[in-house]
């Protein structure tokens, strides 16, 4: 089974938080997949993570940027791991049926929307009785992330 952490943003959105993310899963020596709800937003985070600090950028591509095996970071609306990615980062409410694939898989979700709430603590609930890890982050008032129980 995987581990499933949930990832509660409360203090900024999913373009400032997702970055500095994945920011330590390469540093890790690790490889993402970052599955997301639509096309539009795969391009829109696909031109983000280019721009998103003007000391550097994240590597990443998306299939309309092909190499996907070449691609520390992968975005994507499918559900697919074309770069052999050890870490799956799930927005907008998407979801996987391959979290075995996985060693580790984040859930983030905007706190601000009832209905993101709610969906989940539906989720955490099946990914627990499915006998997954699970663990649960909050944004702290840094803008840092504390383990809740």
């Amino acid at each position: 089974m995987s581990r499933v952490d949930f990832y509660h943003l409360t203090r900024s959105s999913l373009e400032s938080a997702l970055p500095r993310l994945l920011e330590k899963v390469l540093k890790s020596g690790a490889r993402a997949v970052v599955m997301v709800g639509s096309d539009e937003r795969v391009e829109a985070l696909n031109a983000h993570l280019w721009t998103y600090d003007d000391r550097g950028f994240l590597p990443h591509g998306s299939a309309k940027d092909g190499h996907a095996a070449e691609q520390p970071i992968w975005l994507t609306n499918q559900d697919e791991n074309p770069n052999a990615a050890s870490v799956l980062v799930m927005v907008d409410g998407s979801r996987s049926q391959r979290l075995a694939e996985y060693d580790r898989c984040l859930e983030m979700f905007d706190g601000r929307d009832d209905d993101a709430v709610a969906a989940a603590r539906r989720r955490w609930a099946e990914y627990r009785d499915a006998g997954h890890q699970v663990s649960y982050f909050q944004q702290n008032e840094r803008g840092g992330w504390e383990e809740k129980a």
